[in-house]
């Protein structure tokens, strides 16, 4: 591996849904450390399923021009064909990274891939190496003169000729780097090379992880109902989090950025046409005690705001009641809203619920049900959180342990507390199983339980096909 230092140009490559005009923070963090701290100018290219790749790989060579292209590639939700697309690039000779949440896992490949070919065998073939952890990791690359041995950076992960995997640990999280993002170099791919996309919804740091994915511990999960009829048949596994999260186990989590670092980035989001900044996602999964601090603070500072979107956990928004209602009242004040944009119900059925290990019961999932639908009518305003102001709560479905029982028990809780007219979402999301997940455990200590071969498409398990 060779240094990086006369590189001056970067593109990072991140999944897109068309049409969209949200923020990528990952990507646009990255993209902002890199100019910040290294000779190195680098764009972000969000590019969806159906983009031309032939335009995008023409708009790259009229980007980088003479230069060595350098194209590192994030977030790509499991899509094969930037996969692909990142191989061809790297046999036509730009160096290709693989960065993000699962950067290492899906870079070395599912465990076990070598003595189980029917696993994912990773895209290593794909990549140069990949970066695990914080992006100012890379710094070095750019800056080291070759006095630095690359192979020494803080989060790499390469393989050798040998097809050895390595992986050096990861830095820690530095608060210095996440003060503020420039969300001015997002691009898309259109019919004639790179558009710039100005972005109307943004990402503001405030939790590294999530506090429920640091909770480590052992739990029994159903086997899947169409293998076994038999309820007492159960896999014991390891998790952390939710059993389904596949970056729980890699990025856990690492505490919360101190007041002025979240200040500032909401100060840096772009201004709208009313003149205030546009809407944004907090990202915290635990966000209602120091909300109102916090919107008190971004109006002390005369930093006008629009809306602040929450994603957050079912059992800590009942239990966080009063916190949401002061930080409501704040909200009137400064004349502010906040949307329940995402709120992790994924199932009314404790049976599912368990097996997810969300860590919540039917039970606490309706106590917020009951409790947002209570502070709506007090601040009509000030409070969204039905799919018409444009939230999408989790709610997924099919499942393995979808039943008879199952299916009639949620049927029920849906009709009889009206679930449908502001709960749910337009379409349930079914169960993704990543290969590093908790849950892919499971799906490999059945296999070998039962001697069958589930099927792999890419990262993802398909628990849905009949195994072989």
């Amino acid at each position: 591996m060779h240094s990086l230092s006369h590189i001056r140009k970067m593109a990072i490559i991140t999944s897109f849904l068309k049409g969209e005009r949200y923020g990528l923070l990952g990507p646009q963090l990255a993209g902002t450390v890199i100019e910040q701290h290294t000779p190195c100018r680098c764009i972000v290219i969000a590019v969806a399923r159906d983009d031309d790749k032939a335009v995008l790989e023409k708009s790259l060579g009229d980007y980088f021009g003479s230069r060595m292209p350098v194209v590192g590639f994030t977030a790509l939700s499991g899509r094969t064909d930037l996969y692909e697309f990142a191989g061809e690039l790297k046999n036509k000779g730009s160096v290709t990274l693989l960065a993000g949440p699962q950067a290492a896992v899906d870079f070395s490949g599912e465990v076990g891939w070598k003595e189980h070919p029917h696993r994912f065998r990773g895209v290593s073939d794909c990549f140069s190496f990949a970066l695990q952890g914080p992006a100012e990791q890379i710094i070095p690359l750019f800056i080291s003169s070759g006095q630095k041995d690359p192979c020494q950076i803080p989060g790499l992960v390469y393989r050798s000729e040998a097809g050895l995997f390595f992986q050096n640990p990861a830095s820690p999280w530095d608060q210095k780097y996440l003060g503020r993002v420039d969300w001015n170099r997002l691009h898309t791919v259109s019919d004639t090379g790179l558009t710039a996309l100005p972005v109307e919804m943004g990402q503001v740091l405030q939790h590294i992880g999530c506090p429920h994915a640091a909770r480590k511990g052992e739990i029994e999960i159903d086997y899947p109902v169409a293998l076994s009829k038999d309820a007492a048949k159960k896999v014991r596994i390891g998790t952390r989090g939710c059993s389904f999260c596949d970056v729980a186990a890699d990025k856990g989590f690492h505490g919360k950025l101190g007041l002025d670092a979240v200040v500032g980035q909401i100060a840096h989001l772009p201004v709208g046409a009313d003149g205030r900044k546009i809407p944004f996602e907090l990202i915290n999964e635990s966000p209602l005690p120091g909300l109102a601090e916090l919107l008190e603070e971004v109006a002390q500072r005369g930093i006008p705001i629009r809306q602040v979107n929450l994603t957050l956990r079912a059992d800590w928004l009942a239990a966080g009641g009063d916190s949401l209602r002061r930080a409501l009242q704040t909200a009137r004040r400064v004349d502010a809203r906040i949307l329940l944009s995402s709120i992790g119900f994924e199932s009314f059925d404790d049976t599912i619920l368990k097996n997810l290990n969300k860590g919540l019961t039917r039970e606490k999932n309706l106590a917020a049900v009951r409790l947002i639908r209570r502070l709506k009518e007090d601040f009509p305003h000030q409070l969204g959180y039905t799919s018409g102001e444009g939230a999408i709560h989790g709610f997924i479905h099919p499942t393995p342990w979808d039943s008879q029982r199952t299916e009639a028990a949620i049927q029920k809780t849906i009709s009889f507390y009206g679930l449908q007219q502001d709960i749910l979402p337009p379409h349930s999301t079914p169960l993704i199983i990543h290969h590093a997940s908790a849950l892919a455990e499971w799906i490999r200590r059945i296999e070998r339980r039962e001697n069958i071969r589930y099927r792999r498409h890419g990262s993802i398990i398909a628990w849905w096909d009949s195994p072989l």
